[in-house]
């Protein structure tokens, strides 16, 4: 069985039929998101409502877990200090703090011990918003010594840059992920911290996030495999653990940590979520966005419209769905995949009027842990080609904004009117709605 598989299989059971993550609350929680958002107005966090929990089932729930947000009106007395709240408020009621956020939003994570301490931070003027926390997972579904330009690379033209910047791409991506191999020799990182607890640095113990980084930033050198953004600065910024899961409380510690560095961080990468919404998440992510830091994000593998996942439900992210592609060229000649014909939308791959951009998700050879390489499939890997590709264009363009790189990636794409070229200047088939989102294209006269 498959790697791809045995993901697929579990991230499913996981989120369908409460698999090894759910449990079940100690107590009556469930509809707590949707009393407290009655309560308040959030206008605070540019109107992003408290969403969590409204529409969707609640099985990724974590029992007991919440994620607040405090008032930050530094002009008026109501704004404190996260650390100061919990030693004041939540300190002697049993309640164990998890993470405390400054940068992204002033908050904290907490598990509280029942529902009296519950009701106390709902009715608490100094809350302004308040969520559950929620599992989530890595979006995927194994294979030189001499490099090779992958076949997706390939599919989006991206070797026809090697006249920019050829060994080193002036920017900073940072994966939020399951951390990058700190010793592999095909990649630059440059900077990596670990939000898992019990470990001591942000080398890879799974190989998702070292896939990806090598999709957008591998290095153009002798050996291994060329990504589209070669040499680009990679930032391991570890909030899964060795399964692949996670907790969306650790995801936004990650994005308050490159909002720290917001004047170093230009792209950051979550190929990553879960089918639910999560209005914590959202104001975190329009948070790095409004801090100058695009995001791409992965639209999920299980086939559906992506309107009912986070984050690639976000309207200010940019989502990626994945294409098969077996021979570098449009045209649709390549060799069938498990997944569907070369140049198709890939079988598992969500969709929906909330997707940007497609780019290549099957077989995608990239660097993996243990300084080694082997193939991966899921919306997870097209993810990091868009990211690249962001990458690219902000060393060129370093004043361009998120909105401006959104922007250039869909005004540069190819659509469904486009004729093939015989390379990779040509449109997929397959797409699954009446939005058809364009597919990555970066040749040279499109990156300038």
């Amino acid at each position: 069985m498959n790697l791809q598989f045995n993901f697929r299989r579990n991230f499913l059971v996981g989120i369908t039929v409460c698999g090894i993550f759910l449990v079940i609350p100690l107590f009556e929680n469930t509809h707590a998101e949707d009393n407290f958002e009655k309560q308040f107005l959030f206008n605070y966090f540019y109107n992003n409502q408290n969403i969590d929990n409204r529409y969707l089932e609640s099985n990724n729930i974590i029992p007991n877990q919440f994620i607040i947000y405090l008032q930050d009106n530094k002009e008026e007395s109501s704004s404190i200090d996260p650390v100061e709240f919990y030693n004041s408020e939540l300190k002697d009621t049993g309640t164990e703090l998890l993470y405390v956020y400054y940068n992204v939003v002033k908050g904290l994570a907490i598990k509280i011990p029942n529902e009296k301490v519950l009701e106390q931070l709902k009715n608490n003027p100094l809350v302004a918003y308040m969520g559950n926390d929620r599992k989530i997972s890595a979006f995927i579904d194994t294979h030189t010594e001499n490099q090779i330009i992958p076949e997706s690379v390939d599919r989006v033209d991206g070797e026809s840059l090697n006249n920019i910047n050829p060994n080193f791409v002036d920017a900073d991506i940072a994966i939020l992920d399951t951390g990058i191999d700190l010793d592999h020799g095909d990649l630059n990182v440059f900077h990596e911290r670990s939000f898992i607890p019990g470990t001591i640095n942000a080398d890879d113990d799974h190989g998702h996030g070292t896939h990806l980084a090598g999709v957008a930033a591998a290095k153009d050198n002798s050996f291994g495999i060329v990504g589209i953004a070669p040499g680009a600065r990679l930032w391991a910024i570890k909030v899964l653990e060795t399964s692949g899961m996670g907790e969306i409380s650790t995801l936004i510690k990650g994005l308050d940590y490159i909002n720290q560095n917001q004047n170093q961080v230009d792209v950051a990468v979550l190929s990553l979520g879960c089918e639910c919404e999560s209005g914590a998440l959202d104001i975190a992510i329009n948070n790095s966005i409004k801090a100058g830091i695009t995001i791409v994000v992965a639209a999920g593998n299980e086939g559906k419209d992506a309107v009912t996942f986070t984050p690639a439900n976000n309207p200010e992210v940019i989502t990626v769905s994945a294409i098969a592609d077996t021979d570098g060229k449009c045209g649709g000649n390549g060799p069938s995949t498990p997944y569907g014909a070369d140049d198709m939308l890939a079988s598992f791959s969500n969709y929906g009027d909330v997707v940007d951009i497609s780019a290549p998700g099957v077989d995608i050879y990239s660097t993996f842990k243990s300084n080694s390489y082997t193939k991966l499939t899921g919306t997870s890997m097209a993810a990091p080609h868009v990211a690249g590709a962001a990458a690219l264009y902000i060393s060129l363009h370093p004043e361009a904004s998120p909105n401006n790189v959104k922007s250039y990636l869909i005004t540069s794409g190819t659509n469904l009117s486009d004729l093939c070229n015989g390379n990779g200047h040509g449109y997929f088939a397959g797409d699954k709605d009446n939005f058809h989102e364009p597919l990555l294209y970066i040749g040279t006269n499109k990156i300038n």
